[in-house]
């Protein structure tokens, strides 16, 4: 198993169209390629972040859903109009394979 995780830090004054956003993108993910996309918030540490976190059986899972993204008009529609809310060059990815 996969776990893939995201994380950014928002733009200060727009926790709440972060949020709003973190739940759109999540509900399009579910919907158009079946993935269970969690929202997380900090419970300590800096407020100012988000994070997502998915699971996936292997990498090739993971990389079938990163290949068909690629080429999805309305994921980045959804990303380019909400790019504003989150700090440039602040997302951090990682994977991590259970054990």
């Amino acid at each position: 198993m996969i776990a893939f995780n995201r994380v950014a830090s928002i733009t200060p004054g727009k926790t709440a169209a972060a949020i709003a956003f973190g739940k759109e993108i999540s509900a399009y993910m579910k919907s158009a390629y079946h993935v269970d996309l969690e929202m997380l918030v900090p419970v300590g540490g800096n407020p100012q972040r988000l994070a997502w976190s998915a699971r996936y059986a292997d990498l090739a899972a993971l990389d079938a859903v990163n290949g068909k993204i690629l080429g999805d008009k309305k994921y980045w529609e959804i990303l380019n109009k909400n790019s504003d809310l989150f700090l440039s060059g602040s997302i951090h990815d990682s994977m991590w394979r259970t054990v």
